[in-house]
């Protein structure tokens, strides 16, 4: 059993090919999923839609609950760092986070890097001692077979690995960065380019988002089952 984390990230409620003017990010995540249950009907799937409902940004009364060791917390700091237990909690439970990501001015949407910034969190998804010898951090996420999915949509067209625009595209290094930095470093994902272009330059690129997310579906649930039967 794979335990499935949805996460999706667009100002914009609907899915592209459920809605004029809809999602192209949703429309991956939602096409992810519903392939995986295919294959996986007994698989549990968790959602959490950070468009719709954003979740609250780091504070300076975040800061100084999260670095006040347990011990010492006193009551309004457990209040304060409910919403981010709960969000790590579905991290640390998840064996496959899929997250639908837009990107925005280059980056990624604001509710989605609040969501990372509530579950990086020391002594809980990474660990720091400064006595420690050699590298103070350590990911505690790491050895956990955990995998990453990033669907991802854009205006333009160029911002793959090698490509014209590669070295503005800020939205796959911004969510990879901080969780491989967890100890999650298997990942994986495909993009939808030419949305403010459309005709058949979109088109052709939602064809074979589409395809690389189908072939994904493929090649994950091969290798989980590899991974059972070792």
């Amino acid at each position: 059993m794979t335990r499935l984390l949805h996460i999706d990230s667009s100002a914009r409620p609907h899915a592209s090919d459920r809605a004029a003017h809809g999602s192209h990010s949703r429309r991956l995540s939602a096409r992810f999923v519903r392939r995986w249950r295919e294959r996986h009907p007994d698989d549990p799937i968790a959602q959490r839609d950070v468009g719709v409902a954003p979740p609250t940004p780091v504070s300076g009364r975040w800061i100084h609950a999260a670095f006040t060791p347990l011990a010492q917390r006193e009551d309004w700091m457990h209040e304060v760092l409910a919403e981010s237990d709960a969000l790590i909690d579905e991290l640390i439970a998840a064996d496959l986070i899929v997250i639908g990501v837009p990107m925005y001015n280059f980056g990624v949407p604001a509710p989605l890097k609040a969501w990372i910034d509530n579950v990086v969190r020391v002594g809980r998804t990474f660990g720091f001692d400064r006595s420690r010898e050699g590298e103070p951090y350590w990911p505690m996420l790491a050895d956990a077979g955990k995998r990453l999915v990033l669907l991802s949509s854009r205006g333009d067209y160029g911002y793959g690995k090698g490509e014209r625009l590669e070295s503005i595209n800020h939205v796959e290094p911004s969510v990879l960065t901080p969780m491989r930095y967890l100890g999650i470093t298997d990942a994986h994902g495909a993009a939808i380019e030419y949305d403010e272009f459309g005709g058949d330059d979109l088109r052709r690129s939602i064809e074979s988002a589409e395809a690389q997310v189908d072939a994904l579906v493929e090649r994950l649930s091969r290798q989980g089952e590899t991974r059972k039967a070792a």
